[in-house]
């Protein structure tokens, strides 16, 4: 991964028009039981989720848990990664298979362009959310742009703070609120495959290279918490710097705490991969919240193109 860290001159100007990038891959977590659907992202300042001056490659990641002839899809993906992200789940699944889709973020893009699509070309059951009228949030695609007036149907299973879910008539899947987010944001944790699933944090694992890996190990990675930090504030948690983070760390801390975490499943970049690493991805998480804690840093203002 690339991070510059001092600041720029001046705000860099970039070509206007869409990625050349088509890769994907589908990374095996628990083999008949876990994927992640990846689908591949270029770094060059135009992809929010990342800093304005970070370089390389990342992947937007959707997860299917699998459990006999039921299916769970969390998010959906970006609507130009819509093909690939239908044929891979046709890759893993049968006819017979019946789908839930769970966007983690009912209002942003990547959970929710292609529920429609993938709702037109599978048999999707159910869409797993904390609002009533999901259909309404997930309404993108052909259907909606061809100013189709007919009400577009589509079962909601309303998911409370906190719960557990059950893929097929076995599978736990907890679910609750995210203890770190800017907007509606929901972590699970998988009791079958150890797994946590973080949506848009612990997301600052990419890669130089367009063919990844996509994964990662303690043996492999030597990230650091200042490059943590850096990524933070220079992503949608610019407002942790002098903030109240105290209450954050004991939040974080109750997931870690609770649940024996193996792999880290996150919605962008490379899945965290085994025990050592997850406990050390925690603690440079940790450390960094620290760090920006009001006890210890005063806040300011942040104009939007500082890089920190």
């Amino acid at each position: 991964m690339n991070l510059q860290t001092k600041p720029q001159a001046a705000r860099p100007v970039f070509p206007v028009g869409r990625s050349t990038i088509e890769k994907s891959h589908i990374e095996t977590i628990a083999d008949g039981k876990l994927y992640a659907l990846q689908n591949v992202l270029e770094l060059d300042g135009r992809v929010s989720a990342y800093p304005a001056n970070a370089r390389g490659y990342s992947v937007s990641n959707c997860y299917l848990i699998k459990q006999g002839d039921r299916a769970l899809l969390l998010d959906s993906g970006l609507s130009a990664h819509e093909a690939s992200i239908i044929a891979q789940i046709r890759t893993l699944t049968t006819p017979d298979t019946l789908l839930s889709v769970f966007p983690l973020r009912i209002n942003e893009y990547m959970s929710v362009c292609n529920v429609e699509a993938i709702a037109q070309n599978f048999n999707v059951e159910q869409c797993y959310s904390g609002n009533p009228d999901a259909a309404l949030w997930v309404d993108f695609g052909r259907r909606s742009d061809a100013n189709d007036g007919r009400p577009y149907s589509l079962k909601t299973t309303l998911v409370s703070r906190a719960e557990t879910l059950r893929v097929g008539d076995a599978r736990p899947i907890d679910v609750f609120q995210a203890p770190i987010r800017l907007i509606n944001t929901r972590w699970m944790f998988d009791q079958d495959t150890r797994t946590l699933f973080t949506s848009d944090s612990f997301s600052h694992e990419w890669s130089d290279n367009p063919d990844g890996p996509w994964s990662i190990s303690a043996e492999e990675c030597n990230t650091t918490a200042d490059h943590v930090r850096s990524f933070l504030l220079n992503t949608r948690y610019w407002w942790m710097e002098g903030g109240k983070t105290t209450e954050l760390r004991r939040k974080l801390a109750a997931v870690f705490d609770k649940y024996p975490i193996e792999t880290i499943a996150p919605g962008y970049g490379r899945v965290l991969r085994g025990r050592a690493l997850v406990e050390r991805q925690y603690k440079m998480f940790d450390e960094v919240l620290a760090r920006l804690d009001q006890s210890v840093i005063a806040p300011r203002y942040v104009d939007r193109d500082e890089v920190r």
